[in-house]
């Protein structure tokens, strides 16, 4: 379904991102465990790959199963890095043929064992090339929906790690917007300020599409530090810090702490009238369900007796 039919339908939306194992049978196990979350009646699930497409054909796989065998919209995940023009074609083809209505484009990173590699053989530089190369193919015709796909853009709440000029951010973020961006999801953060901030600078900037915001409830403290290595510098306010101490390293009461702030964050979004959610679940769904029972989004019945996705 196009994002515009989802985002008529769901006045917030509520979604989670999950990223495929780098085998067949890993890929296999995520595929069933996924499965369980329709009880959920998530508005869209998103799927990642590795840098540079490292689990490309595994995602591919993933992204076309779940469109066929399940009530989930998947959105796949789409990155410039080590893509040639070819591939990208092939790839929304596939994709188009599937039925898939969205494409969450993105910059991408260059995989850590090709510290050399030469950008130059990439044939879009910036998520804004590969917006327009989206584009471009919607207007070829090839997608069962006239419109073509939906897309998606990644905002920075806290900042780009790579643009510390925050202006300038603003300007790539409206520049991949006006190649034709139907709507952005944000990076995870942990303060809202830092997202309302985020909102009001888009508005000044002109940026007229809607934002999703993206949430991941601290699980533990490992996760937290993985947070912090994969966001590229995360900002963990201090009273979260704080709590998280208190608890002596104890796992449970580090998921507690992970679960409450997280609810504490999604309901002052609410609150704000957020155009949607998305949790990042890290391919768990414990604390994602738990806030959900929080916030009241779903059936609680339905909560109580569904089953975890990873175990």
């Amino acid at each position: 379904m196009h994002i515009r039919d989802i985002l008529a339908q769901h006045a917030t939306t509520f979604s989670f991102e999950f990223f495929p194992p780098k085998t067949p049978e890993a890929a296999e196990s995520l595929y069933t465990s996924i499965t369980e979350l329709e009880s959920l009646k998530p508005s869209f699930v998103s799927v990642t790959y590795g840098a540079g497409g490292s689990t490309r054909e595994v995602t591919h796989d993933l992204v076309v199963r779940l469109k066929a065998q399940t009530r989930l919209d998947p959105v796949p995940h789409l990155t410039c890095v080590c893509h040639t023009a070819e591939q990208i074609r092939s790839i929304l083809e596939r994709y188009a043929g599937a039925g898939i209505g969205n494409i969450l484009a993105l910059g991408g990173d260059v995989p850590k064992t090709l510290a050399d590699y030469d950008r130059s053989k990439d044939a879009y530089r910036y998520a804004a090339d590969l917006v327009r190369a989206v584009r471009a193919f919607n207007d070829s015709r090839k997608h069962p929906d006239p419109r073509g796909f939906g897309v998606c853009v990644a905002g920075y709440p806290e900042g780009h790690p790579a643009t510390p000029n925050r202006v300038k951010e603003m300007d790539y973020l409206k520049a991949k917007v006006d190649a034709g961006a139907d709507w952005i999801c944000t990076q995870l953060f942990f303060d809202n300020k830092d997202f309302f901030d985020f909102r009001d600078r888009c508005e000044i900037a002109g940026i007229k599409v809607p934002i999703v915001a993206g949430i991941m409830p601290v699980s533990s403290v490992k996760g937290m530090l993985s947070m912090a290595d994969m966001a590229l510098g995360c900002r963990f306010p201090a009273p979260l810090l704080r709590a998280i101490n208190r608890t002596d390293g104890d796992p449970e009461r580090v998921r507690r702490v992970g679960v409450q702030w997280a609810t504490q964050q999604c309901r002052e979004l609410l609150d704000q009238e957020v155009r949607g959610i998305h949790f990042y679940t890290l391919n768990r769904s414990t604390a994602t369900r738990e806030v959900f029972l929080n916030l009241g989004v779903t059936d609680t019945l339905t909560l109580l007796h569904a089953k975890p996705v990873i175990s």
